[in-house]
């Protein structure tokens, strides 16, 4: 695979997120503590991909998934600062769909795209693999027209650092 296209209307991306959030998404799953621990430490080593320059990464997640409180005000600040330092890497790309953009399409649920060939569909109780040319053009196309109404690169790194800011100040008041 050379090039990744996620996009995720509901959580943080797994390869995008800190290990808090990791643990806050998986501790609701009623694993056991070594369970737990083991798939975190898992989930993190995979992320090493995220240097990998020699693959072009896309993300494109919805703005409700930065404001859904996952994790306390002060962990999500950590987990919006990661996002703007990932997006600075040169093969990574993180874009965000205000929740102010005119939509053409219906943020349904979340799929991952590998090398525009398979897409890997993810539903509450499982994974599809779409493989059809024609079913994976069409994943495609609403990748696209998601990232085409998304903030990206300085635009994108504004609105989360105002986020940030927001996230802090909840953190400080309660």
């Amino acid at each position: 695979m050379t090039r990744l296209k996620v996009f995720q209307p509901a959580l943080i991306p797994g390869l995008l997120q800190t290990p808090e959030y990791i643990h806050a998404i998986l501790s609701r799953h009623g694993l056991t503590d070594d369970v737990l621990n083991k798939t975190t430490r898992s989930r993190l080593e995979r992320q090493r991909v995220l240097y990998d320059v020699n693959k072009d990464q896309q993300f494109v997640i919805t703005e409700n998934v930065l404001r859904w409180r996952i994790v306390s005000p002060g962990r999500m600040a950590e987990q919006v600062d990661r996002l703007i330092s990932l997006s600075r890497l040169s093969n990574v790309d993180v874009a965000v769909v205000p929740f102010s953009a005119q939509q053409a399409d219906i943020a349904n649920h979340a799929f991952v795209m590998r090398d525009e060939r398979t897409v890997t569909v993810e539903t509450v109780h499982a994974e599809i693999v779409v493989t059809d040319p024609r079913d994976v053009a069409e994943y495609v196309e609403k990748f696209e027209r998601f990232s085409a109404v998304a903030l990206h690169g300085d635009e994108m790194r504004e609105m989360l650092e105002e986020l940030r800011n927001e996230l802090l100040r909840e953190q400080e008041n309660g």
